[in-house]
This record gives C-alpha cells, structure tokens and sequence, in this order.
C-alpha cells in the first residue's frame, strides 16, 4: 500500500519560506515514481481542499492555482520517490494544512478524487 510522508510545514512569517517534502513508500511493484502525476493540495478549516501545484507524470506538464503563481515552485526527485513545494514569500492567507497526493493518471487535475493515494498533512502558519 503507497504511503505518503509530508515534511518541512512549520511556522513562518509573512515573507517567509518553507520547503516541503513528500516522499512515496510501497508503490506499486513495477511502477516506478516517474510514472505517477504528483501535487500539493492545501485546506483551511471549514473550506473545501484546493489544489496549489502539479506536475503531470508524461509530459511533466507544470501547473499552478492563480493564487501561488510567482511565489511557489513544484518539483519532483524520481530516484528519491519524492516531490516538493518551495514556498517563497509567504502570506497570512497561505496558513493551511498542505497535502500531497499522486495518481497514475497521466494528466494534472484540480479535483481532489483524481488523486488515488494522499499524504497525512502537514501544517502550514504564516504569521508575524
């Protein structure tokens, strides 16, 4: 079973950065990490989970919510079974906590049943 493992949320002031990490265990025997789409997901409390970034497992198609645009950056490490968000120049309104999720399909999507298997979370605060 595929397990997701979230590091690097954590307090941080307005202007700040963080790095988050997700690494994969136990995927799927033969199909290596290259092959998933892999994105970041974040939720408030009493909102519905939206989606922040992606990269897209064929073409490695990048895309970002409007809202992250200029101040965040995807990536993926395929021999470390990991992908990452940097976050730079952080706001109050980014406090969330974040998630990571992959998906064999070869396209991002915004929607979050798209998305087979998720990390627990990780807490984001931004503020002074």
């Amino acid at each position: 079973q595929t397990q997701l493992v979230e590091s690097g949320g954590g307090w941080v002031q307005p202007g700040g950065s963080l790095n988050l990490s997700c690494t994969a265990y136990g995927l799927a025997s033969g199909r290596p990490f290259s092959s998933y789409t892999v994105g970041w997901f974040r939720q408030v409390p009493g909102k519905e989970r939206e989606a922040v970034a992606c990269i897209s497992s064929v073409t490695n198609t990048i895309t970002y919510a409007d809202f992250v645009k200029g101040r965040f950056a995807i990536s993926r490490d395929n021999d470390r079974n990991t992908e990452y968000l940097q976050m730079n120049d952080l706001k109050p309104e980014d406090t969330a906590i974040f998630y990571c999720a992959i998906d064999p399909a070869p396209l991002c999507s915004e929607y979050t049943y798209d998305f087979a298997s998720w990390g627990q979370g990780i807490q984001v605060i931004v503020a002074s």
